[in-house]
């Protein structure tokens, strides 16, 4: 599971009472504790090919979350990255919105997701007014809310700028207990190759790490699965053949085993917050990360990794070249991240959510 189930998760053992509604759900595909619940999904599910071809269902989000009834509830806690923050209750219930970001690609990052180069230009054209439609109606919804909770500091700005709401900040949920240096105390030594564990979308900017990979001569592994699965296996050939492998989908122990051997984990591209990097630092292994968004939040220059000032291969290649430098101490970079920790994350939002059930 990603980090947005992650949340999700603990909110399920936090209510195994409440009811549990959703756009749409693959069975199979998230934890006991939120299958528990038994999500009720939105007639999108129901459309064919829907479980693949989701993201094209995009324009009809918003008609769709407003159809939900809501009625019976008094509180109504979203996690929003899209449309959810703007169902519509009654006015005696509370409204408390989880929110990982406004919608990336219907503010200021159209181009990033449906520039010419990846959609082509009719595609590009078609798309701009819906997602100027979109934007709008974002904005418009806003209200809806009662309290906004950020992912990070970041993203905290980005709802004051498009929202004009302020929110508080509760960083999201690491299980540090499973991410950390091997269970038998034995120290792991370090081998040459580089890491990164992403679903495989455009903003993630992969592409960076793979150029920088070649750049710097370090082998490159990549960890995930996604729309750009393809273009990224052609370019991976390009810079070097068996250099670059991409492992698609693995479990979280698989992952966990490759965070502890990687030099470095790479994070090319700007996060709202980015949980990778906190998982691997819980393991006690260095971060290369682009200098803006949540990274600013979670990685220490020179103390839990390097972080990196352009989005490009070669400033990848400089900040790698000085990671393999630094000897870093694996026990500093493991007690940072424990501040990310899941019994945090349990505390805060329960405080958070009680507070506002009974305003």
């Amino acid at each position: 599971m990603r980090g947005g189930e992650k949340v999700l998760e603990l909110l399920c053992q936090a209510y195994p009472d409440a009811d549990l509604l959703t756009l749409f759900h693959v069975p199979g595909s998230v934890s006991p504790a939120i299958e528990r619940l038994r999500p009720r999904t939105s007639w999108l599910q129901h459309l064919p090919g829907a479980r693949r071809f989701y993201r094209y269902c995009l324009p009809l989000f918003p008609a769709v979350i407003e159809h939900f009834d809501l009625d019976a509830y008094d509180l109504v806690i979203s996690t929003s990255h899209c449309a959810a923050k703007a169902v519509v209750k009654t006015g005696r219930a509370r409204h408390l919105c989880y929110c990982f970001t406004p919608m990336r690609y219907a503010w200021d990052q159209f181009d990033v997701y449906f520039g010419e180069e990846r959609v082509g230009t009719l595609a590009n054209r078609l798309l701009r007014p819906v997602m100027r439609a979109l934007s709008r109606w974002d904005a418009a919804t806003a209200g809806r809310v009662d309290r906004y909770v950020a992912i990070s500091q970041h993203v905290a700005s980005r709802i004051e700028r498009y929202y004009n709401r302020d929110a508080v900040v509760i960083y999201p949920p690491v299980d540090t207990s499973f991410y950390c240096p091997a269970g038998d105390g034995t120290p792991v030594v370090p081998e040459d190759f580089l890491l990164v564990v992403s679903a495989l979308v455009p903003y993630k900017r992969i592409d960076i790490a793979i150029e920088a990979s070649r750049l710097s001569g370090v082998p490159l592994r990549i960890v995930g699965d996604g729309p750009e699965r393809e273009s990224l296996t052609k370019l991976a050939a390009a810079a070097g053949g068996s250099a670059v492998q991409l492992l698609g989908a693995l479990s979280d122990a698989e992952i966990r085993d490759l965070y502890r051997r990687a030099a470095a984990v790479l994070l090319p591209g700007e996060e709202d917050f980015g949980i990778v990097p906190v998982e691997a630092q819980a393991c006690g292994r260095p971060v290369v990360a682009l200098a803006r968004g949540g990274a600013l939040e979670t990685v220490i220059d020179n103390v839990t990794g390097v972080l990196v000032s352009e989005p490009t291969p070669a400033a990848f290649a400089a900040g790698i070249a000085r990671a393999r430098a630094i000897a870093f101490d694996s026990g500093v970079i493991r007690q940072h991240a424990l501040q990310f920790d899941r019994a945090v994350f349990e505390r805060s939002i329960h405080h958070t959510i009680e507070s506002l059930a009974h305003a």
